[in-house]
């Protein structure tokens, strides 16, 4: 493995070696200007990031499910994506999953050692019933962690689709999958803290594998997220300007049509073919769940 000193993601940066004399305004600069070359190192990656958007896609579509595996910060970014597709688009809670070493525990402190042990990535997945139908993303700012490179290896044993995430050029992560993703952020503002630069193009990039399988899956209709669950006054206020949007009722009109259906998409169906929920349902199942196919 490499050793953690030579790597860039723990190097000094010779644009912040003064951040603690500078004032507060040149160090703020100097955080947004490193967070710029964050942006900047994921725009390379986007070839890597469509392939693997349009992969995961493929295999959800035939039934797989997509897991993030990381250990630390990568493990959070991680939990946090998986956890916000639910809410945002409906997806079962079991479609995109996220796992960190130590467990849930680790979400709130820090369990730093659990990243050590290759086993235990491996064992993580076997827990979550990890298939090879499955798609694993193993995200590792450094690209060396063992828990990692252990669920990787596993993933690729069973045939699943492996993507490695990882901020590192030539990474053991970037070799250990299929499809590396490999925004080079460069050494941190503060040395070794990658939970800025890396972690920033880090969460970026999991922005766009869920987004963008979901879109490709007919999760959007336009841009507009039709398949939210409106679980709470936001999200019923967010589906019912949806449907008015879509349909051209008037906002209350639409608050009643979503209160009948319990859909954005059977709502849209219901009012523009003039059909019943029941049919509506029917529709959009023979669409699965395509709005833009259903209403053709």
């Amino acid at each position: 493995m490499n050793e953690l000193g030579n790597l860039p993601t723990e190097a000094r940066n010779p644009a912040s070696e003064r951040i603690d004399e500078v004032s507060t305004l040149e160090m703020l600069r100097m955080m947004h200007a490193a967070d710029e070359e964050a942006v900047a190192a994921v725009e390379r990656e986007l070839p890597r990031i469509a392939a693997a958007v349009d992969a995961i896609a493929a295999r959800i579509e035939t039934g797989g499910r997509l897991f993030y595996l990381g250990a630390g910060t990568s493990g959070r970014l991680g939990v946090l994506d998986a956890s916000e597709c639910p809410p945002s688009y409906n997806t079962p809670p079991e479609l995109v999953q996220g796992i960190i070493a130590g467990g849930d525990a680790a979400l709130r402190r820090s369990i730093e050692q659990a990243e050590d042990n290759p086993s235990l990535g491996a064992r993580d997945l076997e827990e979550h019933d990890f298939g090879a139908g499955d798609v694993l993303v193993g995200i590792a700012a450094s690209g060396r962690t063992p828990y990692v490179l252990g669920g990787l290896e596993h993933a690729r044993k069973l045939g699943a689709l492996t993507i490695g995430l990882t901020c590192v050029p030539g990474s053991e992560v970037a070799a250990a999958a299929e499809i590396a993703i490999v925004p080079a952020t460069g050494p941190e503002v503060v040395t070794g803290s990658t939970r800025m630069k890396a972690g920033t193009a880090t969460k970026l990039v999991l922005n766009m594998l869920s987004t963008g399988a979901l879109v490709r899956l007919g999760y959007v209709y336009g841009n507009l997220m039709v398949n939210l669950q409106p679980t709470n006054t936001k999200l019923a206020d967010r589906a019912a300007r949806i449907i008015a949007t879509i349909t051209g009722l008037g906002y209350g009109e639409a608050a009643q049509l979503l209160a009948r259906s319990e859909s954005v998409k059977t709502a849209v169906v219901m009012n523009k073919l003039g059909l019943s929920r029941r049919d509506a349902e029917a529709r959009l199942d023979a669409a699965h769940g395509r709005l833009q196919e259903a209403l053709r």
